[in-house]
This record gives C-alpha cells, sequence and structure tokens, in this order.
C-alpha cells in the first residue's frame, strides 16, 4: 500500500524520482571536472562540476536523484569535512571519492562515513560509471521514503490529542474496550475516535495503521 495517497503528493513524489538525476562533481584540478563533465553528459545525466566544496554548498539544494564525485584533497573545506556536512545537510545524497593518493586510513574513514565508494586515480571509466549507477538508484530510494515519510507526517500533524492516543493505544494491540478503559472514556466513543483517525491516516486497515505507527515511531510493545 503506498503512503502517498493524494494526487498532490503523488505527483510530487514521481517527479522527484523520475527527473534527470544530476551528477555533481568537486574536484580543484580543471581537467579532471572537464573529462568527467564530458563522461556524465554521454550517459544522459545532468553533470554540475565546483572547483571548492563550498562553492558546492552555496548551490541550493535539488530534490532530484543525485549523487557526489568528491575529490579528498581540496582547498579549503576538504572532501572528508564536506562529507560530514553533506551526511546533515543532504543524507539523500551518495558520495563517490575519488583521489590521486588513496591511504588506508582515510578510505577506512570515509566509508565508515557512508562514502559508496573510493576510487583513486587512474581509474576507469566504467568502474566510474557502475559506482554512479548504484548511488543514484540509493538517492532515489532515499527521496521516494521521505516524500512518503512527509505525507505520513502531514497526515498526523491532522489528528488531535485524543486521536493520537487512541491511535498509540490501537496500534500496540489493545482491544476498543481496553482502550477505553485506558482513557476513561466509552468504547462507543473509542470506536468515534479509532474511526477517524483511519479516516485522516488514510489507512484501509490496521495492518496499515500499525505500519504506519511504526514508521513514526509510536508503537510501543503490546500489551495483555
Amino acid at each position: 500500500m503506498t503512503l502517498a495517497r493524494t494526487f498532490g503528493h503523488e505527483l510530487e513524489s514521481s517527479q522527484m524520482t523520475t527527473a534527470t538525476p544530476i551528477v555533481f562533481v568537486v574536484d580543484d584540478d580543471i581537467s579532471v571536472r572537464e573529462s568527467l563533465q564530458l563522461l556524465i553528459q554521454n550517459e544522459e545525466w545532468s553533470p554540475e562540476t565546483f572547483a571548492s566544496a563550498q562553492e558546492f554548498l552555496d548551490r541550493p539544494q535539488s530534490l532530484v536523484p543525485s549523487c557526489l564525485i568528491l575529490d579528498v584533497a581540496l582547498p579549503g573545506l576538504n572532501g572528508l569535512d564536506l562529507q560530514k556536512r553533506v551526511a546533515v545537510e543532504r543524507p539523500d545524497m551518495p558520495i563517490i571519492f575519488i583521489t590521486g593518493y588513496g591511504n588506508v586510513p582515510t578510505t577506512v574513514q570515509a566509508m565508515k562515513a557512508g562514502a559508496v565508494e573510493f576510487l583513486t586515480k587512474p581509474f576507469s571509466d566504467e568502474v566510474l560509471l557502475n559506482a554512479i549507477r548504484q548511488a543514484v538508484e540509493r538517492s532515489r530510494v532515499a527521496l521516494g521514503y521521505e516524500a512518503e515519510m512527509q505525507v505520513l507526517r502531514d497526515c498526523y500533524a491532522l489528528l488531535t490529542n485524543r486521536e493520537r492516543q487512541v491511535m498509540k493505544l490501537v496500534v500496540s494491540g489493545l482491544l476498543n474496550k481496553q482502550v477505553g478503559w485506558e482513557l476513561g472514556i466509552s468504547e462507543i466513543t473509542v470506536k468515534a475516535h479509532r474511526g477517524k483517525v483511519m479516516q485522516k491516516m488514510k489507512a484501509d486497515s490496521l495492518p496499515a495503521l500499525v505500519k504506519m505507527a511504526a514508521m513514526l515511531r509510536l508503537t510501543s510493545a503490546p500489551k495483555a
């Protein structure tokens, strides 16, 4: 079941994940930037190149599938420092490191921080292209998930405090009469609130509501 059920959200999510992927390149060597730009264009992706980390950070974020090809050694903010910024500010953007002088500690640090690949020059075009394909697909999945989560958060925001209480108890496994006992309200009132919860959350079944609660991290251990 897809949670992004309204037309507007479905359209936005579709545009976000099917748009032409952008491959960003941050490298202070202009010859590297130009050669990668041509390679990326030949694969019908959209290349954007930058000579420094700050130039890249100044570029407004685009909610389309993307990845970042990043040199380790850069003027000013280096590649590993930029990776930390991207992880916080643009978590949907996978990173592929390239370097002319790879070493084990740097490679380990980059990979532990979530880099998709760490390539030491010279490397073949196909090796890089395969890494880009994997990174772009990872970005596409991340953007789709975030769009779905935003729809879910918007639906949850429509619930009243009482409806949220009922939802949390229902998905924990309690029957309507048990929910009523917990909250000090009648079973009929619980049924009314439960119906409103299902409607506002756009859940067509209890298992669907349980899944939504889990995604929102609302679930607790079922009560006897």
